[in-house]
């Protein structure tokens, strides 16, 4: 027999040290999940009293002239594309399901695509796929870090758009839906064009009284503009990454129901070998004892 309890016994520490980590990368994923979770609800209410405001400021008369300086002439440039992806492994097909996604969506508009990948190993898909990487970002590791990244990505985008570069600007993440299931979804952010304007100033007032907008309407929707560029880009950050943690969660989850099984089966096994050992222990001791006997006599 190959096996022996020694070596079933190496086999069986190895798999109980494996469980150990994976039970750790569980309980870190699943603490994880609650905070970014707990900031996508909050984000949630938040983006919704940003887009009142903006509609509010398009209702009245002369909204157009409010928009001018807030946005410039379409440009014949490129589409630029922000793709959320994971920096870590053990999501499984976290990053497949939102690249795949970003390329089919990207090949189906009329313009060159330009991309830029926060995380590395998204990137890496991005880059099998032919498409043009503008820049890798490094992914967040808490709510507190996301807010840095944000602001990297719409420096990169502004000026790429201020330049006439980049005609519009698109976001590929996954977003969470019931438990560890994620969907990839997408946002136009730029341009801040007419139908957007259109969109947002159709939104129903949730109360019977419009309020109205005090001092300057310029700089008020200034402040909306900028708080709604933000506000998408971090929920758009923060989903993606209660996605990739849920993923994680699920992916430890049966990998820790995986791990179970085989100790299972190798202490099944080790004391199958062990009775075995015994047995032939027994086995040699009452034949010597039986070739003593028969000396004697």
């Amino acid at each position: 027999m190959s096996d022996t309890t020694a070596s079933m016994r190496r086999k069986i520490g190895v798999a109980g040290d494996l469980q150990s980590v994976v039970r750790t990368m569980k309980a870190l994923a699943a603490s994880s999940i609650g905070q970014y979770e707990q900031s996508v609800r909050a984000l949630g209410d938040y983006y919704r009293t940003v887009e009142l405001g903006l509609g509010l400021c398009f209702r009245g008369a002369g909204s157009s002239a409010l928009m001018t300086g807030e946005t410039r002439p379409t440009h014949a440039g490129a589409i630029g594309a922000v793709v959320f992806g994971s920096d870590q492994g053990l999501v499984g097909q976290f990053n497949d399901v939102v690249s795949d996604y970003a390329v089919k969506m990207l090949a189906s508009l009329p313009a060159k695509a330009e991309v830029w990948a926060v995380g590395e190993r998204v990137h890496a898909r991005l880059v099998d796929a032919g498409l043009s990487l503008m820049g890798l970002f490094t992914v967040p590791n808490s709510v507190k870090a996301i807010t840095p990244l944000v602001g990297q990505i719409l420096v990169e985008s502004e000026t790429r758009h201020g330049q006439g570069a980049v005609a519009e600007l698109h976001l590929f993440y996954n977003r969470p839906t019931s438990g560890a299931i994620y969907s990839p979804v997408s946002q136009r952010l730029l341009p801040l064009d007419e139908s957007w304007r259109r969109k947002l100033a159709e939104l129903p007032w949730p109360t019977g009284n419009l309020p109205e907008v005090m001092g300057d309407g310029a700089a008020t929707l200034r402040a909306l503009i900028r708080e709604y560029l933000f506000v998408s880009l971090f929920r758009a950050c923060a989903e993606s990454l209660a996605s990739e943690n849920a993923s994680r969660l699920a992916a430890m989850q049966r990998a820790d129901k995986n791990i179970d099984k085989l100790l299972e089966d190798l202490n099944r096994t080790f004391h199958r070998l062990r009775q075995s050992g015994i047995d032939e222990e027994l086995f040699d001791v009452i034949s010597g004892f039986e070739a003593l006997s028969v000396e004697e006599k």
